[in-house]
């Protein structure tokens, strides 16, 4: 299924942006103004070999380039994935995919003679709000993006941070409790056992277990329970999720107190599904995160929505990779291109 935007303007020049997720992949066709021109999705099978993959989704790249009206000009590809490397333009043994170390530049690179990079959704993200969202004109914030688990991407400088070795902005397992929730990284306590949907619906079914409070959550199992029914039970005033929200939004206020000491950003903007919660959740987290903050940072760090439309982030993300790259002419884009 592909859609395409009439109106695509005079410029030519556009970047394809590839987000690879565990079920479907989407990617489409973005210009300098941060405008999808074109997109379309292709679904990831679990136990394809990755060369098969990248064949089939350049075969959908290049049928969706067809359906345009005027020529355009690819100059560059952008791709965001799981486990995806920005420095060595690797993907490493990505969730759902039976992929161990899949070289995304070589794989790209048998198709398009153009600059490649790749980083995981959360530096995407961060990217794309950058160019095209709420973090215009900013060169110091963070992402949070907030669903199944918490991932997050740093810009510091007008930079994207990846670290020594690509892997930096791991926000979601630092440690709330060394004796917390267990993670799915083999850690206890880190912040996304708390600060997700997941998160939430734990701390909801601790609250059951541990509190007398009337509550029509207390009907749902635990294994049916979803964030968007404690945020309904929320609208209808249940106590129980009220206090759900109330304790989730502390607990990230707290450690988004750290990361304003560590980073001094002009802002921090949130991305994803929990984003929904509005006031419920960023009203506790505000005032937590103004509690604990070293006092030279008070007052001064703004809590913001994401200003992408989350349908289409991923690919406007990996494809801001590209055009910041061709804007500041730095990055893995330039120093790694297959000719």
């Amino acid at each position: 299924m592909l859609f395409w935007q009439k109106d695509a303007g005079s410029q030519n020049d556009v970047t394809l942006g590839v987000s690879i997720g565990g079920t479907q992949t989407v990617f489409g066709y973005v210009d300098r103004k941060g405008r999808l021109l074109a997109n379309a999705a292709i679904p990831t099978i679990p136990h394809q070999a990755a060369d098969l993959f990248f064949e089939r989704l350049h075969q959908g790249a290049k049928t969706l380039l067809e359906s345009f009206h005027e020529k355009c000009k690819i100059v560059g590809v952008g791709v965001n994935a799981p486990n995806a490397n920005y420095h060595t333009g690797m993907i490493e043994s990505p969730p759902n995919l039976s992929w161990e170390y899949v070289d995304v530049l070589a794989e790209i690179g048998k198709y398009y003679h153009v600059p490649v990079a790749t980083t995981n959704e959360a530096n995407a993200i961060a990217l794309g709000e950058m160019l095209f969202g709420a973090a215009q004109g900013m060169k110091n914030f963070i992402v949070i993006t907030l669903g199944t688990g918490l991932g997050s991407g740093i810009v510091a400088n007008g930079e994207l941070i990846c670290g020594a070795d690509g892997n930096a902005g791991e926000i979601g397992h630092t440690t709330v409790d060394v004796n917390g929730r267990e993670c799915g990284c083999g850690r206890r306590g880190c912040l996304e056992t708390y600060v997700s949907a997941t998160g939430i619906c734990r701390t909801v079914h601790d609250l059951i277990c541990n509190s007398n409070d009337l509550s029509d959550l207390r009907n749902i199992r635990y294994e049916n329970l979803t964030f968007k029914m404690i945020y309904d039970a929320a609208q209808r005033g249940d106590r129980l999720a009220l206090q759900a929200f109330d304790e989730t939004g502390k607990i990230l206020g707290m450690k988004l107190a750290d990361s304003v000491a560590h980073l001094s950003p002009e802002a921090v903007i949130f991305f994803g599904g929990l984003v929904t919660a509005g006031d419920l959740l960023f009203n506790p987290a505000k005032q937590s995160m103004e509690e604990h903050l070293f006092g030279p940072f008070k007052n001064k760090v703004k809590l913001l929505p994401s200003g992408l439309e989350e349908l289409h982030a991923s690919i406007l993300g990996a494809s801001a990779l590209i055009w910041n790259d061709l804007k500041t002419h730095t990055g893995i884009s330039f120093r790694k291109v297959y000719q």
